[in-house]
């Protein structure tokens, strides 16, 4: 059988009772983090671009836009428009193991068709979760490749909304099959664009609506390459380096990547750069170093050879692909949080004084299997000392464990800027809580404006 069979016999028969009552939790938080993210996405000009353009095609009323006027448009573009919001923000959720928004993509595609099919709470969730490790076996096969040659984690992203939608759907085997192979061909995006412009948000609008439209056409009866992943010149070959195939169908439904690679963001901007955060406000906080003692932030993680992206950043995008502004901002104020994503934070006379302090060495070389977006920081004070954390996995890593207060501080941080009607922020927490228990998507998806 090929890849994409294997991956689609999988997908196809699994139910709600078959999963693991963590991952069936971990869907419900993807769920209040991408629509949290979203809330901040909504007003920022690429998501009010794409929004109006969707706007004006029109079409049949399928399922809702979120925040502000609730507009219907068809499903794929209500999903595309919703997943843009939330990537946008820089503020959603990654499969740490090589950076890819698995979760913003399914929960935009899996409540837009849920909407229009009448599918309940336990049926969405299923789908995310069975969504989320398709993506995840691509993903993990990608390591090493996909990010090296060039590519954005679009590329793996696109098959969390082909698999979930695939799902929610009702396809046989043989039709998500297709759904998967017309995915593998139908992704586009360039990790270059996405680091330095709203490229990135585009892409992910572009994943959901693309991964969406697949699972449509196979249901139709559209058909693909079935061996797309493995033949000559296939999807492995062309954005992989040295795949790992086997990993792609060994033990499917024995381990799930929502509960050992998944992870919520707690903190805005991009999640490689968390853990540079975290680690170096734990060392100002341990040494009680002062910012104008500082020598030099000394960063070393797995993979990173030098600074990416702007050292001096100036905006949300800047901010989001920077290690050194979260690396200074750590030791400035020996914490990070969402305030960071704003100018008040970005233009801090402190935190930019750190900026140029920031350098890199060589990566660690010892407990790499425990890095997940890991990193090492230690800073150099002026009379010698130095203090040094490491944070393997950042907070909101699935595999240290995601409670749901965090989870629903952000909720609380974040959807006021979505501008929700008195009481529906609180009621809106509530039903994304209790999720499985949902007889209809519309009783959250009416909370949402």
């Amino acid at each position: 059988m090929s890849i994409a069979g294997e991956l689609a016999a999988f997908a196809v028969k699994q139910a709600y009772a078959d999963l693991p009552p963590k991952a069936v939790e971990h869907a419900e938080m993807l769920v209040s983090s991408t629509v949290a993210s979203a809330a901040l996405g909504s007003t920022l000009d690429s998501s009010r671009i794409v929004r109006a353009l969707e706007l004006q095609r029109g079409g049949l009323p399928e399922a809702t836009l979120w925040f502000g006027a609730a507009e219907k448009l068809p499903v794929a573009a209500a999903a595309r428009v919703n997943a843009l919001m939330s990537d946008a923000a820089a503020s959603d959720d990654s499969d740490l193991r090589n950076i890819v928004h698995s979760g913003t993509i399914l929960a935009a595609t899996s409540l837009a068709l849920a909407e229009k099919t009448g599918a309940t709470g336990k049926e969405v969730l299923t789908a995310m979760v069975v969504g989320h490790e398709v993506a995840g076996r691509v993903n993990g096969a990608m390591i090493g490749g996909l990010q090296t040659k060039g590519f954005h984690g679009c590329i793996a992203a696109i098959f969390a909304g082909a698999a979930a939608s695939g799902h929610l759907l009702k396809l046989n085997q043989a039709q998500m099959t297709q759904a998967i192979a017309l995915a593998a061909t139908s992704m586009g995006g360039l990790h270059a664009a996405a680091k330095t412009s709203i490229a990135r948000e585009y892409h992910a609008g572009l994943a959901a609506m693309l991964g969406m439209n697949a699972a449509q056409v196979a249901a139709m009866g559209f058909f693909a390459e079935e061996d797309i992943f493995e033949t000559d010149k296939g999807f492995l070959e062309a954005y992989g380096k040295d795949p790992d195939v086997a990993q792609m169908t060994s033990g499917l439904g024995q381990r799930w990547s929502i509960l050992t690679d998944m992870g919520i963001k707690l903190v805005p901007g991009g999640h490689a750069n968390h853990a540079i955060a975290e680690a170096a406000a734990n060392a100002a906080r341990e040494g009680n170093v002062a910012p104008q003692d500082v020598e030099a932030i000394i960063i070393s993680r797995p993979g990173f050879k030098g600074l990416t992206g702007p050292q001096y950043p100036t905006d949300l995008i800047g901010v989001a692909h920077s290690p050194a502004y979260f690396a200074a901002a750590g030791v400035a104020d020996r914490t990070f949080g969402w305030a960071y994503a704003f100018d008040e934070k970005i233009n801090n006379p402190v935190i930019r004084g750190l900026l140029d302090k920031v350098q890199v060495i060589g990566p660690p070389t010892e407990n790499l299997e425990r890095y997940k977006s890991g990193a090492v920081v230690t800073i150099r004070t002026r009379d010698g000392r130095t203090h040094t954390s490491t944070v393997y996995a950042p907070r909101g890593a699935a595999i240290n464990g995601i409670a749901w207060q965090d989870v629903e501080d952000k909720y609380r941080a974040l959807v006021p800027y979505g501008k929700l009607s008195p009481g529906n922020l609180d009621k809106s927490m509530k039903v994304i809580r209790n999720f499985r228990d949902v007889k209809q998507v519309s009783e959250l998806i009416e909370l949402l404006r």
